[in-house]
């Protein structure tokens, strides 16, 4: 950790807003004018719009990752977490991965924690829930969906298999519609190479509270894509919720009872709940309350942008819409980092900030290969797509939004090879716990129990002892 008397930007939180807002301090600043120093518990950004596929086996999960280190070469990368804030004398707390709490003094400061799953407290879902907000979770999703198809292909118990196939999405968003779709394209193209598992034998269904589906591209789109995971044989309930789900029991509101292997949970995102340690103004949601030029209300060094942060929407007021916020996708993330990082230059040297303003460009989702719906917006006019056009404008989106050229080259060379090679099906469920092989072949060996004496023996011995 550098002991640079110059002064210190202290980016909380290395994802979207972290990871560009950085880059763009450090390329638009003089050399030495300060230190930029970005602090997370994990020491790579993920690419979210990437996980359904990467759930799927498109892509290898390493190329949904950015290291921090590699894109930020100047910049202090700590690996560790801030539990606190100390406004008055400007000073984080940082609790790194190993090792007592410290102090770390800073002159500027940006928060860019970002969202976290949004959940209920529907019983069992902290015990039997997967989340799909991180790589970990994509790769684990992968791994135990190909393992059901493993258990239902061995098996001969008829509850173990019907539980075993039957898999449960909760939420109706990109989130969850993508993944859904992927997931399903991946079981039904491993069915082939499984004797005893057909398409037919899989249940799957997906759970949402709302009236409608990928509410983020439109009510003509959302209904399509509902039609369409429909055809594919998926199960759709809306205007629903989960009750339950004790032991993989999945009770829904609307009466349905099943068991389930696979319980997915995608019903939104919330602010990090850590945000309120931090003593900012928050808005009743528990976002950071920002000015439309992404500082926080009441200070002038403090700025936020992204999921964790309230950002007036200036485009949509503009159009009449009162209160409007920019929602919490990628896309406002990536631009609101780019302002954001010129603005903490410009407060650094004292110059005026500018404004985020920033119309919507249109919203792309994928449901599996060759399938997808996309809304472009070009001036006043909306462009709707559907099917293999709009699966392609997906790829090409997102295959150039993901940071750096290696990560791009990366992506698209996956989805390349994909079109000559076979996707992969094998589970690697041993991921989950790999040292558990090892250990036991490692551990002791108990000990032998000793074997009883029969009393007619012990009592012969004696005998002949005394003869």
């Amino acid at each position: 950790m550098s002991t640079s008397e110059r002064p210190r930007i202290l980016v909380v939180g290395g994802g979207y807003v972290g990871l560009y807002a950085a880059r763009r301090i450090m390329k638009k600043m003089r050399y030495g004018e300060a230190t930029v120093t970005v602090v997370d518990p994990r020491s790579y950004m993920t690419y979210q719009p990437f996980l359904p596929e990467a759930a799927a086996g498109s892509i290898s999960p390493r190329h949904v990752v950015v290291p921090l280190r590699r894109v930020l070469p100047g910049a202090e990368v700590l690996t560790g977490r801030v539990m606190n804030i100390d406004q008055d004398r400007k000073v984080a707390s940082i609790q790194p991965l190993v090792g007592e709490t410290y102090e770390l003094p800073f002159d500027y400061l940006i928060i860019a924690l970002g969202a976290v799953s949004r959940t209920f407290p529907i019983p069992g879902l902290a015990e039997n829930g997967i989340g799909m907000k991180g790589v970990e979770e994509a790769i684990g999703l992968r791994n135990h969906v190909l393992e059901q198809l493993d258990k239902a292909d061995s098996t001969t118990d008829e509850d173990v298999r019907r539980k075993a196939l039957t898999f449960v999405f909760v939420g109706g968003g990109f989130a969850g519609a993508e993944t859904i779709g992927e997931v399903e394209d991946m079981a039904r193209d491993a069915a082939k190479y499984y004797p005893n598992v057909k398409r037919e034998d899989m249940r799957f269904i997906l759970v949402d509270a709302a009236d409608k589906i990928l509410p983020e591209v439109g009510p003509q789109l959302g209904e399509w894509g509902l039609e369409h995971l429909r055809e594919r044989g998926i199960e759709v309930y809306l205007s629903t919720s989960m009750k339950s789900c004790v032991d993989k029991h999945v009770v829904l509101a609307n009466g349905l009872e099943v068991d389930a292997s696979t319980i997915v949970w995608t019903a939104g995102v919330k602010p990090n709940p850590v945000l309120a340690r931090y003593g900012l103004p928050l808005g009743p949601r528990g976002h950071v309350d920002t000015s439309e030029k992404l500082q926080v209300q009441g200070t002038d060094y403090i700025w936020a942008a992204g999921d964790n942060a309230q950002v007036p929407d200036i485009a949509a007021r503009k159009a009449g819409v009162e209160n409007a916020w920019c929602p919490p996708n990628a896309q406002h993330a990536l631009r609101q980092a780019k302002v954001l990082g010129d603005n903490v230059i410009s407060g650094m040297r004292g110059f005026p900030q500018q404004t985020y303003a920033h119309a919507n460009k249109g919203a792309v989702a994928g449901l599996g290969l060759h399938k997808g719906v996309a809304m472009i917006v070009v001036g006043k006019t909306k462009i709707k797509l559907k099917g293999r056009l709009a699966w392609y404008m997906h790829r090409g989106y997102h295959g150039m939004a993901v940071p750096t050229w290696n990560r791009k080259i990366r992506v698209f060379a996956d989805w390349t090879l994909a079109m000559f090679l076979k996707r992969e099906v094998v589970s690697l469920g041993a991921m989950e716990n790999p040292r558990e092989e090892f250990y036991e072949a490692a551990r002791p060996a108990p000990a032998p129990a000793q074997a009883a004496v029969p009393a007619n023996a012990a009592q012969a011995a004696e005998k002949a002892k005394a003869s």
